[in-house]
C-alpha cells in the first residue's frame, strides 16, 4: 500500500511520471517478499511528505512490472534510482538511512 505522497509506477505511467517529470523522481524498485524493502518504505513515506512538491517518489513492484526492472538493469532490491530530466543521476542499492537518501534528493533538487 502506497502512501498518499508516493506514486505507484506501472508500465503505462512510468514515462509520464518519471521520464517527463519536471522535478527529480526517486524510484524505489521493491517486492512484497523483500524484508529490507518493507523497512525502507516508511523512510520513503516520511521523505515524500517532507519534500512534497520538490521531488516525487514512486515505487515499482518488480513482481508486477518485471519489464521496468529489466529495462533499468535492476539486479538486487531494494534499488532506488534517482531520475532528473529523464536521466538516472544516482543509484542507491540496499537499505539506507533517511539522511543519506535525503541528502541525495536535496542535491538533485539543488
Amino acid at each position: 500500500m502506497a502512501a498518499e505522497n508516493i506514486v505507484t509506477l506501472t508500465d503505462s505511467n512510468f514515462n509520464d511520471e518519471v521520464i517527463n517529470s519536471d522535478k527529480p523522481v526517486l524510484v524505489d524498485f521493491w517486492a512484497e517478499w523483500c524484508g529490507p524493502c518493507k523497512m525502507i518504505a516508511p523512510v520513503l513515506e516520511e521523505l515524500a511528505g517532507e519534500l512534497d512538491g520538490k521531488v516525487k517518489i514512486g515505487k515499482v513492484n518488480i513482481d508486477d512490472y518485471q519489464s521496468l526492472a529489466n529495462q533499468h538493469g535492476i539486479r538486487a532490491i531494494p534499488t532506488m534510482l534517482l531520475f532528473k530530466n529523464g536521466e538516472v543521476q544516482e543509484q542507491i542499492v540496499g537499505m539506507r538511512g533517511k539522511q543519506e537518501i535525503k541528502s541525495k534528493l536535496e542535491s538533485a533538487m539543488g
